[in-house]
């Protein structure tokens, strides 16, 4: 099996404004740190400022966003989406920098970190899992998510359980290694072909 360091793409679809976003990604890149072996690329989708008309070809604006995006979608070996719930669904910049791209999902993990009310997000990441199996990436079952979130953290960002959550993180990156690198080592053998 292919050993080394996993590039881990983890993209973040909430900005700064956000009175929970950025906390739950900063948490999460620091479970990821703490677990080591991964590469972290942290990709803040809001930022990326892709348009939301998916056009072919690009038009010249979004051929210039997505030179900033599209690289470190295709070098990751591994990604997690951070992502809220809005309306029983996930949010159009997600929806947007997923549609941008296709070969860059082929046959790579994707996991789940999600936040909401009393759903925790669930119900977004339900939705994604069928639009990441379209384009032939593997979802892991497990995820972790946050009902409830913004009585999840205390004022300085940190979780208020953080041993119950930090548990569900080190399950769910373990599940993220093992198809990283089995993953990995298939692509390396044998092309995907879509």
């Amino acid at each position: 099996m292919s050993q080394g360091r996993i590039r881990l793409a983890v993209l973040t679809s909430s900005g700064p404004e956000s009175r929970t976003g950025p906390a739950v990604a900063e948490w999460f890149v620091e479970q990821a740190r703490k677990f080591g072996g991964f590469d972290i690329d942290v990709v803040s989708l809001p930022e990326a400022n892709l348009p939301v008309l998916v056009t072919r070809p690009p038009s010249a604006e979004a051929t210039e966003a997505l030179a900033g995006i599209s690289p470190r979608l295709a070098a990751a070996d591994a990604f997690v989406v951070i992502t809220a719930e809005y309306n029983h669904a996930y949010p159009a910049v997600l929806k947007s920098a997923i549609d941008w791209h296709v070969d860059q999902w082929h046959a790579k993990p994707v996991a789940f970190v999600c936040y909401g009310g009393r759903s925790a997000g669930l119900r977004a990441v339900e939705q994604l899992r069928l639009v990441f199996s379209e384009l032939h990436a593997v979802t892991l079952r497990d995820s972790v998510s946050f009902a409830n979130v913004w009585d999840q953290f205390d004022d300085e960002g940190r979780p208020k359980d953080p041993e119950g959550i930090a548990l569900a993180a080190k399950n769910m990156l373990n599940q993220l290694v093992w198809w990283a690198q089995s993953l990995r080592e298939a692509r390396e053998k044998r092309p995907f072909a879509a």
